[in-house]
């Protein structure tokens, strides 16, 4: 008896009823990195040098109906395994420090996965906190982003 009450209690401190919860886990083992309250209208991005033209990039996304979406990108420059055109109901524009901000994608992710970089870092910034993917889930680490109930 005192077993399953102390499950059930696990069960609802981890899965509160009715909110959602943005989850990071690693995409090989399932290990749980950590997770995030969510809601209805949240934004997170994650921010990298990329890899190919060695620019920053920050990638933000939206959770929706308890899916995750792609809203915006901000580049550096362009350049290869970066956007290279605007496509229809795309924005690009330019912020004061002239980098590109390509926004209104509202295009849903299923299986969003990060490779935590070696050379430098991912950073995760959600609900106004900056998270170091490399500190949390280590290098070369596959991490994928999810939204549960």
């Amino acid at each position: 008896m005192v077993l399953f009450a102390v499950a059930a209690l696990l069960i609802f401190l981890l899965f509160p009823t009715g909110e959602e919860v943005l989850q990071l886990r690693d995409g090989e083992n399932g290990k749980v990195y950590a997770k995030y309250e969510a809601y209805e209208g949240m934004t997170f991005s994650v921010s990298f040098i990329h890899s190919v033209n060695k620019s920053r990039v920050k990638e933000t996304y939206k959770i929706k109906d308890g899916a995750i979406y792609l809203e915006s990108c901000l580049y550096s420059s362009f350049g290869a395994g970066v956007a290279t055109e605007v496509e229809e109901g795309q924005t690009l524009t330019y912020t004061e420090d002239g980098e590109m901000l390509l926004s209104d994608f509202n295009r849903r992710i299923d299986g969003l996965s990060y490779i935590v970089g070696t050379v430098s870092d991912h950073i995760l910034e959600v609900e106004n906190e900056e998270i170091s993917l490399r500190d949390l889930c280590g290098r070369n680490s596959t991490v994928r982003f999810e939204v549960l109930k």
